[in-house]
C-alpha cells in the first residue's frame, strides 16, 4: 500500500496489460488526477515523493506505461499514441472518464495525445519538459546535445556506468560528483535492463517523421513547465510548445533546473502544479515530510550541498550502515528518501 492507493494489474486485451496504482477506495466526490512517468524506471519512482500534495484532493493513478514497470504489450505498435489509447482504456477500466493529467517527458508526450484523441475526457493538462513540438529535423539541424538516435539510445537506456554519468550530466545542472561505479551498475541492474529493444523502439516513434504542421492543437486548461538549462529537450521546444497551443497555456520556467526538474526542484514543482491543479481557497496544508522535518531541524538541504564532501560524507555513513543491513539496496533506499538529485528519473527523448 502506498498513501492510500493499491497495486493493479489490468487485462485490456489483445495482449496488452497495464498495471496501475489506483485508490484504495474510490471517492465519486473528488476529481481524479492522472500522474504519467517519463523514461525513468517506472512510475512511482518518479512521483513517490509528491503523492502528499495531492492524495487528499484527488483520486490519484499513477499507471506504468506500456514497457515499464509492470505494463507490458504484445501488439508492435510503439507510437505515444498507441500509448495514450491504452492509457485511456486503463482509465475507463476503472470507472474514470474525466480527468487531470501531468505528464513528464516521455509522459508529456502520451499526455498531450490523449488530450488531442479525448478532449472530452481532460480537464486540466500539464506538461514538463515534454519536447512535444520537436521535428525530426531538429537533430540533423544540431538542436540536441546528441547527433543520432543511436547515440540517444545510448544514453537514454544507459547499460554502462560511464553512459548513465552521461545521463546524469545531461540531466541535471548540478549532477553528483562522486558515485561509485557499483552503485550505478545495481541501479542498472534494478531498473534499466528489461524491456530495452521495445524501448529503444519507443525512441524511434517519437522520432519517426515528426513534423509540427501534423500535430493537432488542444484546447484545455495546460501548464508547461521547463527546466531553464534542459539539455535533453531545450527550452526553445516550450517556446514553441506555449506558441502552438496558443490560449488557454501557462508557461513556468524554473531557474537553475535541468531536464530532471522534479528531482532537482521539488518545492518550486510542487508549488506550481498545486497552483495550477487545485483550488487555492480549498488546500489544506501539508504535513512536512521527512526531508523537510530534518532540514528543518539542522538548517541542512540535501539537495544544496549533496556534491563534492557532502555527497562523500553521507556516502561513508551510508555505506557503513550497508554493513548492518548487508545490501546495497539499502544505500539506494537511503538516498532516495534523502531527496538525492542522483537519478534521472524523468528522462526522455525521452
Amino acid at each position: 500500500m502506498v498513501a492510500g492507493l493499491r497495486s493493479v494489474v489490468t487485462d485490456l486485451g489483445d495482449g496488452t496489460t497495464m498495471h496501475c496504482w489506483i485508490p484504495k477506495l474510490h471517492n465519486p466526490c473528488k476529481p481524479s488526477l492522472v500522474l504519467v512517468h517519463g523514461f525513468g524506471a517506472n512510475a512511482m519512482w518518479q512521483y513517490g515523493e509528491y503523492l502528499r500534495h495531492f492524495i487528499t484532493h484527488f483520486n490519484l493513478y499513477v499507471p506504468d506505461l506500456l514497457f515499464f514497470g509492470g505494463s507490458f504489450t504484445s501488439r508492435p505498435e510503439r507510437t505515444e499514441s498507441f500509448q495514450a489509447l491504452c492509457l485511456m482504456k486503463l482509465m475507463e477500466a476503472h470507472g474514470v472518464n474525466r480527468l487531470s493529467l501531468v505528464g513528464i517527458s516521455y509522459g508529456g508526450f502520451v499526455g498531450y495525445s490523449l488530450a488531442a484523441q479525448f478532449p472530452e475526457v481532460i480537464e486540466k493538462l500539464v506538461l514538463c519538459c515534454a519536447g512535444v513540438c520537436l521535428e525530426e529535423i531538429d537533430m540533423k539541424n544540431g538542436l540536441f546535445k546528441v547527433s543520432s538516435l543511436e547515440e540517444a539510445s545510448s544514453i537514454l537506456l544507459p547499460q554502462t556506468p560511464d553512459k548513465l554519468r552521461e545521463l546524469m550530466r545531461l540531466s541535471f545542472v548540478r549532477p553528483a560528483r562522486v558515485v561509485p561505479s557499483w552503485f550505478l551498475e545495481d541501479f542498472i541492474h534494478v531498473m534499466c535492463t528489461d524491456h530495452i529493444e521495445q524501448k529503444r523502439e519507443l525512441l524511434e516513434a517519437i522520432l519517426k517523421d515528426r513534423q509540427l504542421s501534423s500535430l493537432p492543437k488542444i484546447n484545455k486548461p495546460t501548464l508547461i513547465m521547463w527546466g531553464e538549462q534542459d539539455q535533453v529537450f531545450p527550452l526553445e521546444l516550450g517556446y514553441r510548445l506555449k506558441r502552438h497551443i496558443g490560449e488557454n497555456t501557462q508557461m513556468v520556467i524554473i531557474k537553475n533546473a535541468g531536464h530532471a526538474l522534479n528531482i532537482e526542484k521539488p518545492k518550486e514543482f510542487a508549488r506550481h502544479l498545486k497552483s495550477f491543479l487545485i483550488n487555492e481557497d480549498s488546500r489544506p496544508s501539508s504535513p512536512p515530510s521527512l526531508k523537510e522535518q530534518i532540514q528543518k531541524t539542522f538548517s541542512f538541504d540535501f539537495i544544496r550541498y549533496w556534491s563534492g564532501w557532502g555527497a562523500l560524507a553521507w556516502g561513508v555513513a551510508l555505506l557503513l550502515l550497508e554493513r548492518i543491513f548487508e545490501t546495497k539496496l539499502f544505500f539506494l533506499l537511503s538516498l532516495t528518501r534523502c531527496g538525492s538529485p542522483l537519478w534521472p528519473s524523468s528522462l526522455s527523448i525521452q
